[in-house]
Parts: structure tokens; sequence; C-alpha cells
């Protein structure tokens, strides 16, 4: 039986434990990875965390992968990796693959919105018809 999206949501809502903001916001300060999975237009039109480190979704296995010609030196097994995305759904799934290439401590913000409320900074986005 095929997988659907929401079988996969669930596995991955299972394996990557959800934090809030204010846990986030500590977390980075600590040394974590605030991995923002969105695609550059979304951060060109919402803005972005100070903090954030861009990876679109689409490149995340290229610059997990420590063996991949694209690998990133953000992305260290021993350092927590704390994601989002708009909503939580894509840092969800991206944080269960990351934990199937191994990297154990991920956890799922959610989305930018949580950490903006949370009080972390952030910087705004552009008017796209500027």
């Amino acid at each position: 039986m095929p997988l659907t999206v929401k079988d996969m949501l669930e596995a991955a809502h299972a394996a990557v434990p959800r934090i809030d903001g204010a846990e986030a916001q500590r977390m980075v300060a600590e040394g974590a990875l605030l991995l923002d999975i969105r695609d550059t237009p979304e951060l060109d039109r919402t803005g972005r965390a100070v903090a954030a480190h861009h990876v679109p979704r689409g490149m995340l296995e290229f610059r997990a992968d420590p063996a991949s010609p694209f690998h990133d030196p953000e992305f260290r097994a021993d350092r927590a990796i704390v994601l989002h995305c708009a909503s939580g759904g894509r840092a969800a799934l991206a944080g269960k693959l990351l934990k199937d290439m191994g990297y154990a401590q991920v956890y799922n913000l959610g989305g930018f919105k949580d950490w903006v409320e949370a009080g972390g900074p952030a910087i705004e986005g552009t008017d796209p018809g500027m």
C-alpha cells in the first residue's frame, strides 16, 4: 500500500519532537543550528529569523550528507538542529529525514511565526512589488 502524506506526517511527528519558540531560542543560544527550510521566495516575502541558516527543503539531503560534494559544514552529528518552515509540516518531514540520515538531535519548531511570536529576532521580508 503506498504511503500518503498523512502517513508520512504521522511518522514524522512521532519521530521528531515539537518544541516551542522559547525552547528553540534557548537551544540556539546554546549552539543549536536553527534551520529554515522554506523556499527563497518565502523568505523574501515574509522575512527570516536572524539566527537562521537557510537550506531549501529540496537541497536538504545534499547539504546534510557529509559524503556529498554539496555538504554544508553547518550540519554536524554532534549539533542539535531546530527546523522550521512556514507552518511545521515540511519541518516535520525534513526532521524525520535528518533522523533517518543519522542526526540524533533534531527538533521541529513549527513555523517561522512560532519563532517571531516567541520574541525571536527576525529580519522583515521585502515587498515583492518594490
